[in-house]
């Protein structure tokens, strides 16, 4: 069993308590490795380190500093065997779901190294005889609180576009899936990072993701994770008057009507609520679908759902377990909440897996707005179906949640999927197709309690920098 330690100015250093917890394989909820228990000394110690390597950093030639991030995807791709089997061990996920996890992090290092030197300040025209300009400057220290469902996917992310823009970075990723990113930290030093610029922080959420959060000399923090934890984050940066990115969760839906293409809609829908065992903020858990041919989809979904296939990550399966007992037991409950109110269950096989964390994936057919299932995210492999008779009511229905997050359009008359794109309450809308997330070019983040601001693509720069206006009197007279 591996025992880590904190990465930490660029040595490996030993949690301040001298303790360490398990990290558990939920495939068969054995322990594989030890992680460092954080706590307040070590993000102390995290923060000191990222502000003295700060102003080397942020003063460094943007080239330079892509041509480092460069090589940090080139190494991820290097290494993806390994990283993707500690992905799959770490999560749960299927092989190839993990596989895919370690493409997406090169990916982000990748598209950040070719945008660092391309973003920048504006010219103003203003009257009179001023040249006004504005510059794109770090904030300084960043943050970053990351959830275990794509550690290494939101890891890199949330390294590789603050620092292509000069700042430094301290992240805590969660207890529950950590590894992945201590080895991603190794690669970023081999790689040409200097020590400080990124620090990862391992331990508890109350130990070493608040003291963070709160810490007085971060200069931003960016949150991933539920929206009552989300709450907490926010209101301890404001009280350091800390900028914050929010990405807190969704209940996303696909809104399908009755000219839709099904054949193409069928395994989208599917694979965008079983990804990850549906432990996916993003994920298109909610379908409303046209009464006309709600009854031809549900089969079609009952089908598919059967035929998957259930077992451990390393198996690449269809399905992984989630990610621990007690989120088993809050699927499981609302599973039964539906049943209760009404709701008639459509289960897919769930094989003779019995010592992890799993549960089959599931259809909630016959959900009615005011069933809990409709509203409040489950985090599991479980999808409501609910019928509409218009369009105006299929719209009524995608945003009477207090999440909005993404949602999908699937019709192919193209005023209507314009229509209702214009329409529904999310910070990203699919048209005839899906993406869990997006990919790393496109701006993401949510609506209402889904949060605020924005990760990837080249909008995330701006949410990493800071403005500022110069205005040069123009003194002098003409000849």
């Amino acid at each position: 069993m591996t025992r880590y330690n904190h990465f930490i100015g660029g040595d490996w250093v030993a949690p301040a308590t001298k303790t360490w917890f398990e990290a558990i394989d939920p495939s068969n909820g054995q322990a594989f490795a030890e992680l460092p228990r954080g706590s307040t000394p070590d993000v102390d110690a995290g923060v000191l380190a990222a502000r003295a390597a700060f102003p080397a950093w942020a003063a460094r030639d943007a080239l330079e500093r892509g041509r480092i991030l460069s090589r940090i995807a080139q190494r991820i791709t290097r290494e993806a065997d390994n990283l993707t089997h500690i992905e799959s061990i770490d999560t749960g996920k299927p092989l190839s779901q993990a596989r895919a996890d370690v493409l997406v992090a090169a990916r982000y290092f990748e598209f950040y190294a070719g945008a660092v030197d391309k973003f920048g300040g504006e010219t103003i025209p203003v009257p009179g005889p001023f040249l006004n300009y504005t510059l794109r400057e770090p904030l300084g220290v960043v943050a970053h609180i990351i959830p275990w469902n794509y550690p290494l996917q939101i890891g890199s992310r949330a390294i590789a576009a603050p620092l292509a823009v000069g700042n430094t970075v301290v992240l805590k990723p969660a207890e529950e899936a950590s590894v992945s990113l201590f080895t991603l930290a190794r690669i970023c030093a081999e790689e040409g990072v200097p020590p400080g610029v990124v620090n990862v922080i391992a331990g508890i959420g109350e130990e070493a993701g608040a003291p963070l959060a709160a810490h007085p000399g971060i200069n931003h923090v960016t949150f991933t994770g539920s929206l009552e934890v989300g709450r907490r984050v926010a209101q301890a940066a404001a009280a350091n008057v800390v900028p914050v990115t929010m990405e807190l969760g969704g209940k996303s839906p696909h809104i399908v009507f009755s000219s839709a293409d099904l054949d193409r809609a069928v395994p989208i829908i599917l694979r965008s609520f079983i990804q990850n065992a549906g432990q996916t903020c993003s994920a298109g858990s909610r379908i409303l679908v046209d009464n006309r041919i709600k009854r031809e989809l549900v089969e079609r979904l009952t089908e598919e759902v059967g035929r998957l296939s259930i077992g451990p990550g390393p198996s690449d399966p269809d399905l992984g377990p989630l990610i621990s007992e007690r989120q088993k037991e809050r699927v499981q409950h609302y599973i039964q909440l539906a049943r209760q109110r009404g709701a008639t269950i459509r289960e897919g096989l769930l094989g003779t897996e019995s010592q992890g964390f799993f549960v089959a994936a599931t259809l909630l057919d016959g959900v009615l707005p005011d069933n809990p299932v409709f509203h409040e995210e489950i985090f599991g492999p479980v999808a409501s179906i609910t019928g509409f008779s218009s369009e105006s009511e299929a719209v009524e229905l995608a945003n009477a949640t207090e999440y909005g997050l993404v949602s999908a359009v699937w019709t192919k008359d193209v005023a209507q999927a314009h229509r209702v794109a214009t329409k529904v309450q999310t910070g990203q809308v699919f048209i005839n197709s899906y993406g869990a997330g997006g990919g790393v070019e496109m701006p993401f983040g949510g609506y209402r309690h889904s949060g605020y601001g924005r990760e990837k693509g080249m909008e995330a720069l701006y949410h990493y920098t800071q403005v500022k206006n110069v205005a040069v009197f123009m003194d002098g007279q003409e000849d």
